[in-house]
């Protein structure tokens, strides 16, 4: 299995940095698109957005600020289980540890009990976070708040292993700790900026996963996240990860056990106006070599995004009826931007430029639903 190593220092300093044949510069710009962050309204994401190449520098900004604020206000506290053995009764009594040890000789008994805590797995987290963007950001001034900032987290009590995605994404917020949100995007987004590139480096990272599961997933998240910021307020209702339904007339037993299901990436409403644009995207060239040609567009996604369309006519929803469809993919060496009508349904196929700058991609991602 080939593998590739991994390191920032070409990516920071503006070099060109790559993830197969994709910029790093850009692939930042999308991480942006994909983070919770972008989502939020951050105060600074227009900022992020307009200077890609100073992504490091400007999340870590952005994160200290909203530690600095947190920590004014005091960081939020959190309940955390304990086990301890007291001379006095706290919680409830685990009896079989007491008897086991006959604490109850020495005045002594073991406790459970909930303690209310600073040292909560988010805090962890944004301590993490905040010595791991320390590394990669270019501004000395700022290396030395982040690492004051997570010192001073840990003299406060928040200390420990920073906690793992898996356990981050059970974390809720409440109303008393809503303020929270900014501060912990920042913090995600920070992490994600650890980026693989062609350089070389310390870590090594295994070619196919980072080629099909991790950029892939990136570039979808990416133009769902931009379109759900961009497009809402022009009341542009934006679904990610839909599941559309087949017209079945008739079925076997078991046929409900192996019929693949329908996944769209992106749905894009508009009920004002009537419309329905049914994205999806690719993270591959978007034309292949043929049997009698040089360039053909990949059969098995035509197919793909043409049953999307045809499977929801006629059952009475308008917008599914006319429905439009967008297979997007990134420019591979060239730009391709062509339109066909398949049993009155239109089909787009087009590229977006990432290795353009940021205000020539958000462009021709507004273009290309624009003239859907």
């Amino acid at each position: 299995m080939s593998a590739v190593a991994t390191s920032t220092a070409s990516a920071t300093s503006g070099a060109a940095g790559y993830i197969g044949r994709i910029p790093v510069r850009n692939l930042w710009l999308l991480m942006l698109y994909a983070s919770d962050l972008f989502r939020s309204g951050g105060t600074k994401a227009v900022a992020l957005e307009d200077n890609p190449d100073d992504l490091p520098d400007l999340v870590a900004e952005l994160l200290a600020h909203a530690v600095e604020e947190r920590q004014r206000r005091r960081l939020s506290l959190g309940y955390r289980a304990r086990d301890e053995v007291l001379n006095r009764v706290r919680g409830r009594i685990d009896v079989l540890r007491t008897e086991r040890h006959q604490l109850l000789s020495r005045g002594l008994v073991a406790c459970r009990f909930d303690e209310l805590s600073i040292d909560t797995p988010r805090n962890r987290f944004v301590r993490a976070a905040l010595e791991s963007i320390a590394s990669i950001v270019s501004r000395k001034d700022l290396v030395h708040r982040c690492r004051a900032l997570a010192n001073g987290m840990k003299a406060m009590g928040v200390s420990g292993q920073a906690p793992t995605r898996a356990q981050m994404s059970t974390d809720r917020f409440g109303r008393n700790d809503a303020e929270d949100r900014i501060m912990v995007a920042a913090a995600q987004l920070a992490f994600d900026l650890a980026l693989p590139t062609e350089a070389a480096g310390a870590n090594v990272l295994a070619l196919p996963d980072r080629e099909v599961a991790w950029v892939r997933r990136l570039f979808e998240r990416a133009v769902g996240g931009f379109y759900a910021v961009t497009l809402s307020p022009q009341g542009w209702k934006v679904k990610c990860g839909g599941t559309l339904g087949w017209q079945i007339e008739d079925r076997t037993a078991g046929i409900d056990r192996i019929l693949p299901s329908m996944r769209t990436d992106i749905v894009l409403d508009h009920p004002a106006t009537g419309r329905r644009i049914v994205i999806d995207t690719k993270f591959n060239a978007i034309v292949t070599s043929g049997w009698y040609r040089e360039e053909t567009l990949r059969s098995g996604y035509v197919y793909q995004i043409y049953a999307y369309l045809r499977s929801q006519v006629g059952q009475g929803d308008p917008m599914a009826d006319g429905a439009s469809g967008l297979l997007l993919h990134p420019a591979v060496g060239e730009t391709v931007d062509e339109t066909v009508v398949i049993q009155g349904q239109r089909i787009r196929f087009a590229t977006v430029d990432l290795a353009a700058g940021a205000g020539e991609v958000r462009q021709q991602l507004l273009r290309v639903v624009g003239e859907v």
